[in-house]
């Protein structure tokens, strides 16, 4: 069984209630004197423990989707093929082909569980697609949820291409967040139908491609090419199966936590993909941790790839990108409200930088769901409506 299957839970839920029952009904006998007596203590409180704790495992899981596979609850994938084989020093990630298309179907269990999605006729309510993305250049894959709203499927849209924002969850979250707990697409639809957000593609995804590692957008040096993915690999892979803005100008990143670092991070360093950022709750520098493993390598270029990444480094010695910029973040309640602050003191022309500043928040889905309607809508007036049309000669 899956290890995200409603099988798998409700079977390991019955078999803990049925070691409490059993516990409870055996007590009496364990209370004697003897080794049996002690062995069935043990056994029945062992017992007891382990099913109930795998239980609220899988029960928290099934909610907040940190691991979406037995491998990568384990840390085991399959070696790559060719060239492709090992990623450094931070194990395998799952391998695509790209032959076989780069937006491929995807299994729509993660995709059940999600409460409040567009029910109806497309035209009407919008759609959400499970999808795996797969990169042309890394040949990594990422899962993903792709909202198209209603005028996608209108017939006087028909050849229109749309607007497009890439959603990036944190760590280590995935795409499932950002459908059950921030609630994008829901939220998105009803700023679209009541004319407050112009209609726009939205890509949901994780930030890293080499779960469970985290790689924090980043291409490490010898391990996994996370910055190419998503400046690369995903616009390419979204232009080739959507009727998506060629455009930089009709790009943007939203993302929480660390999905928000990622998006000043690609924006700022990829002015020419992406052209916007709403970063709720987000960091200003890349940092090794142990869930990252070594981000920068060794060697000479170890510090200035470091340095690269710190982006109030980058402010104070290279050129402003001509990008704009969104922080969200609270004066109580979020430890990186003097960073945020820094920040955006830091930002000089081209670059243009606003915020969405709450009283009191902390770091968590309840925060960010209040800054999400504001970041959207502000996403919106910076994203050009693409005047291209589809080529239907």
């Amino acid at each position: 069984m899956e290890l995200t299957s409603r099988s798998l839970l409700y079977t390991m839920i019955a078999v803990a209630v049925v070691c409490v029952g059993l516990t409870l009904w055996q007590w009496p006998r364990f209370a004697r004197r003897g080794p049996l007596a002690w062995l069935g203590r043990i056994g029945s409180i062992l017992a007891t423990q382990l099913s109930v704790v795998a239980a609220l495992g899988l029960v928290v899981n099934a909610n907040f989707q940190f691991y979406g596979s037995w491998h990568e609850l384990l840390g085991l994938y399959d070696d790559a093929p060719g060239a492709v084989a090992k990623w450094g020093d931070g194990g395998a990630g799952p391998v695509g082909d790209p032959s076989k298309g780069l937006v491929q179907p995807a299994g729509t269990e993660d995709l059940d569980k999600v409460h409040g999605l567009p029910k109806g006729p497309p035209d009407k309510a919008g759609r959400v697609e499970s999808v795996r993305i797969v990169g042309k250049r890394t040949k990594a894959v990422d899962p993903a949820f792709v909202y198209l709203p209603p005028q996608y499927f209108q017939k006087q849209y028909e050849r229109q291409r749309f607007p497009v924002i890439v959603a990036i969850s944190g760590y280590p979250g995935g795409h499932f967040l950002l459908g059950q707990h921030l609630r994008v697409p829901q939220t998105a639809g009803g700023l679209i139908g009541k004319g407050k957000m112009q209609p726009t593609v939205i890509v949901m995804l994780r930030p890293t491609i080499a779960p469970p590692r985290d790689t924090q957008c980043v291409d490490v040096p010898d391990g996994p090419q996370a910055e190419t993915f998503f400046a690369s690999d995903l616009p390419t892979a979204l232009k080739e199966h959507y009727r998506v803005g060629h455009a930089a100008s009709g790009w943007g990143l939203l993302g929480y936590s660390s999905g928000g670092s990622c998006a000043l991070q690609l924006t700022m360093r990829h002015p020419r993909t992406y052209t916007s950022a709403a970063a709720l709750s987000p960091d200003y520098k890349v940092t090794s941790d142990p869930t990252t493993g070594n981000l920068f390598g060794d060697g000479k270029e170890r510090v200035a790839r470091k340095r690269e990444h710190d982006l109030m480094w980058r402010l104070a010695h290279l050129p402003a990108p001509q990008v704009s910029v969104l922080i969200g973040t609270s004066r109580e309640g979020e430890k990186n409200y003097p960073a945020a602050k820094e920040f955006l003191n830091a930002v000089k022309p081209p670059m243009k930088a606003e915020s969405v500043i709450l009283d009191q928040g902390s770091h968590n889905f309840a925060t960010w769901r209040r800054e999400l309607p504001a970041a959207l809508q502000w996403m919106s007036r910076q994203l050009t409506f693409p005047e291209d049309v589809v080529n239907t000669s």
